[in-house]
């Protein structure tokens, strides 16, 4: 057992330094009339959460049969969000009424007890004090039904696989049942849930070997029985154990000062470095998402679930389905547009149809379903032409002002452009790779009204260039040349060079390009080690996580040339399938997410300089690779908040500020 030992600020010396800061020189202005000094508005905000003074029945206590607990605190508490923080161990079936009241907490559990069973009731962080909200911590009340209390400990760290951010909320578990369907078939035995750390401590653990696990539980049964659900899991086995161990406890005066460093000595439970990577499997029960959206009349798009190369089949019920579409699918075959082909479709509002398709039925088992829909056109075909009328109209009006005002005008409306997004920049990169992105699928590309003109010499000469569709899509292009450093171009591109489906053509189009000069850049090469499988992948990635630039390592090395000088963080992961992305994992076929590692620090890239770094993958604990920086889950710092209020208030009082741990020391 331990007792709780608090020092604050003593509070003798503040009423010491009030009065010298304040009653003297007023009671000097009675006398001399000299000048007074402002005193700030406001007092000390309390920063010290609740403490327990006492529970029924105690906390600790064995033999225990009551399934009421009462817990009394010396000030009025609240707690937050209960029924999500607030963990029962062993899982409780019916949810265990948990609610304050004053100065106590009040927890009915609603299953009945096992016997000789220890049981825990973790408040996570959900206790704070009713006026300044400052957290009790993580607090955890046990008591056991036998004559002994399990005491062991499991801790350790839960990260989401696809980016190692710490995954806050999820629940931790264990299972002394060893084989590989316990986590589909029982819930799990004791459990935890991550603080905004990523960090779990699953308490009250009997001696034996476990398997642990991590579920995002949708439906509070303790069990992985939902894809949609994050998983952990692991083959690896643990045996709890304790020793005793000193930590060192630091007494800070302020925010740069130390004060004391106090030798503390406690119990030490293992295994207490645990780290799960977790994941979402890939949702392969196909159903469709929603009734067909058309909110262009030219195009409506089915939206599934999951993907499945056998596409559905359209029998259309008051339209003609042959050779109606054109059709554009998404890389996994679960969004497809249907482009119509036909201005008279087009302009009719309801398309109904007879749609097939694959979906899965309740076993999991692929059928044909089909469904009569009606695909509605957000805008009706009358009122696009009102709109249309209006737009005539007003271009009318505008050429009969010019008219009268002398001024050139156009006698014959010209007929809508098709507007090309061109993705060309004034300042690019030697290996910037340029795109055409189309509004609605061609008819015509004209890659001879196409022109690129390499200045040299004050001369412009042709450049020979590549352009094609790009792989897997319907209305990108590519246009690809060798961008040489230091380098003048001109991008031309005739009227009509690009006509879609419907008629429609595009504009002329000329567009300047300076290819910066290799002084500008930085090249920076990584060299891996601690992985031999030659599939790694390395990313550079920029402050928010986003990845900028993707290489295959080769040979042991990472190459990234053409760097802008700045900061640049990496990671890297194990492409097992050489499919050049991360893949998540399965649970029915034991796979595992691929792994991903973050090189811990950032990376200065500096103009003109060449950076090499050596690359340990697996040199840093997976915990604590990824950079504070770029971690977007971040802890909880309420309490912080309200020290640094605290600070600012001393600030103005003129004193210093000093508020210092609570310590935890051992009886002797």
């Amino acid at each position: 057992m331990s007792v709780m030992r608090k020092r604050t600020l003593n509070l003798g010396m503040v009423w010491k330094m009030l009065f010298a800061a304040f009653l003297i020189p007023h009671f000097s202005f009675l006398i001399s009339s000299c000048a007074r000094m402002g005193q700030p508005d406001g007092g000390w905000y309390d920063d010290d959460p609740p403490r327990i003074l006492g529970s029924t029945p105690e906390d600790g206590a064995t033999g225990v049969t009551t399934r009421k607990i009462t817990i009394l605190f010396d000030e009025y508490i609240k707690m937050a969000n209960a029924s999500e923080k607030v963990i029962v161990s062993p899982p409780q079936l019916e949810m265990p009424e948990i609610r304050e009241a004053g100065k106590k907490i009040l927890v009915e559990l609603k299953d009945s007890l096992k016997p000789n069973m220890t049981y825990t009731i973790d408040f996570s962080d959900a206790i704070s004090d009713n006026n300044e909200g400052n957290p009790l911590g993580n607090y955890t009340f046990t008591f056991s039904t036998g004559e002994q209390i399990d005491t062991f400990e499991v801790a350790g760290n839960v990260l989401d696989a696809s980016n190692l951010e710490p995954v806050k909320g999820i629940l931790v578990g264990l299972y002394d049942d060893l084989s590989d369907s316990v986590f589909k078939t029982k819930p799990l035995m004791r459990v935890s849930r991550t603080d905004g750390r990523g960090r779990f401590v699953i308490k009250g653990v009997a001696p034996g070997e476990y398997r642990v696990y991590a579920l995002q539980d949708a439906d509070g049964n303790y069990t992985f029985n939902q894809k949609s659900e994050m998983i952990a899991f692991s083959h690896k086995t643990y045996s709890p154990s304790s020793k005793p161990d000193i930590r060192q406890d630091t007494i800070w005066k302020d925010t740069l000062h130390i004060d004391n460093i106090i030798q503390t000595p406690y119990t030490h439970f293992y295994p207490d470095d645990i780290v799960l990577l977790a994941f979402q499997e890939i949702q392969t029960d196909r159903y469709l998402l929603k009734q067909p959206e058309r909110t262009e009349p030219n195009r409506f798009t089915l939206y599934f679930s999951y993907g499945n190369p056998q596409l559905p089949q359209i029998k259309g019920l008051n339209f003609n389905e042959q050779d109606a579409f054109i059709l554009e699918s998404s890389q996994k075959k679960d969004t497809l547009t249907y482009w119509l082909r036909d201005t008279t479709l087009v302009n009719q509002d309801t398309l109904r149809m007879e749609l097939s398709y694959l979906m899965t039925d309740s076993a999991g088992v692929l059928f044909t379903q089909v469904d009569t829909v009606d695909v509605l056109a957000k805008t009706s075909y009358e009122k696009r032409q009102k709109e249309r009328k209006k737009e005539i109209e007003n271009w009318e009006k505008k050429q009969e002002k010019l008219k009268k005002q002398g001024e050139a005008y156009d006698s014959i409306m010209p007929p809508t452009p098709l507007k090309v997004t061109y993705n060309v920049k004034q300042q690019m990169d030697p290996d910037y790779v340029t795109t055409f992105e189309m509004p609605s699928p061609l008819t015509r590309c004209d890659t001879s009204a196409i022109h690129l003109y390499t200045k040299i010499d004050s001369l412009w000469y042709n450049t020979p260039f590549e352009f094609h569709q790009k792989d897997s899509t319907l209305r990108t292009y590519e246009f690809i040349t060798e961008w040489q450093p230091d380098t003048e171009y001109s991008l031309e591109i005739d009227s009509a060079a690009f006509v879609d489906i419907y008629g429609m053509a595009s504009v002329a189009y000329k567009q300047g390009i300076k290819v910066r000069s290799m002084d500008e850049y930085a090249t920076l090469l990584m060299q891996l080690s601690g992985k031999s499988d030659t599939t790694v992948v390395v990313e550079l990635l920029d402050k928010s996580d986003k990845p900028l630039k993707q290489v295959r390592a080769s040979e042991g090395v990472a190459e990234f040339f053409y760097l802008s000088p700045g900061s640049y963080y990496m990671r890297a992961f194990v492409d097992r399938n050489g499919n050049g992305r991360w893949d998540t994992g399965s649970y029915d076929e034991d796979l595992q997410a691929e792994e991903v590692y973050y090189y811990p620090k950032a990376i200065e890239c500096k103009e003109k300089f060449d950076v090499t770094l050596p690359w340990n993958l697996t040199g840093t604990p997976m915990n604590l690779q990824k950079p504070g920086a770029i971690t977007k889950q971040k802890p909880d710092k309420e309490q912080q908040k309200l020290r640094n209020r605290n600070a600012e208030r001393a600030k103005q009082l003129g004193i210093e500020y000093v508020k210092r741990e609570n310590v935890k020391i051992e009886k002797e």
